[in-house]
């Protein structure tokens, strides 16, 4: 199974990025080619049935599987990165974090009014980033399709905080 392999692999990193936090690290994944290739095919598989047109990943790591899931879907990848990263003109949207504030934007002419966007992230946490990038894929007259995560940290209630905009919120493994 998917789930146990990915919690068999994840590394916790305890006080990072500061005390109190266990940080999942999933770069022991990116070591294992073919378990990668299982993740992007699982992520695939659970969104069967959402009509999505783009998938946008959240720097730094939805940019690891994003992609790929992209290629398998068919469609575009969009990429949502920190401030400051983007060449070309963007919208921004600023939010708070477990563990501090930051900024994402993508560039103005990522999105077309009316597309249907699948938002990836490596990890849900407590959903104060994917909802700042639910708000730019808003800001562009798109729509948020639904959600993909490999981890869902269920504790931390992010779902609670992303269902005003999907309630299609996926991941291959829950703590």
């Amino acid at each position: 199974m998917i789930e146990s392999k990915i919690k068999l692999t994840v590394r916790d990193v305890h006080d990072f990025p500061k005390p109190g936090i266990v940080f999942k690290d999933i770069t022991p994944i990116l070591k294992d080619p073919a378990l990668c290739v299982q993740i992007t095919k699982a992520l695939a598989e659970q969104l069967i049935g959402v009509d999505i047109d783009v998938v946008a990943g959240i720097e730094s790591r939805g940019f690891l599987f994003g992609p790929q899931l992209a290629e398998l879907l068919n469609v575009p990848f969009v990429p949502i990165r920190k401030a400051g990263k983007l060449p070309y003109k963007t919208v921004k949207q600023s939010y708070d974090l477990e563990y501090g504030s930051a900024t994402i934007e993508v560039h103005e002419d990522a999105l077309s009014p009316g597309q249907r966007v699948l938002i990836h992230d490596d990890l849900l946490a407590t959903g104060g980033t994917v909802v700042a990038a639910s708000e730019l894929v808003m800001q562009l007259g798109a729509k948020v399709a639904g959600y993909s995560f490999i981890i869902g940290l269920d504790f931390l209630n992010g779902r609670l905080r992303l269902a005003p905009y999907s309630n299609k919120i996926f991941s291959l493994a829950s703590y």
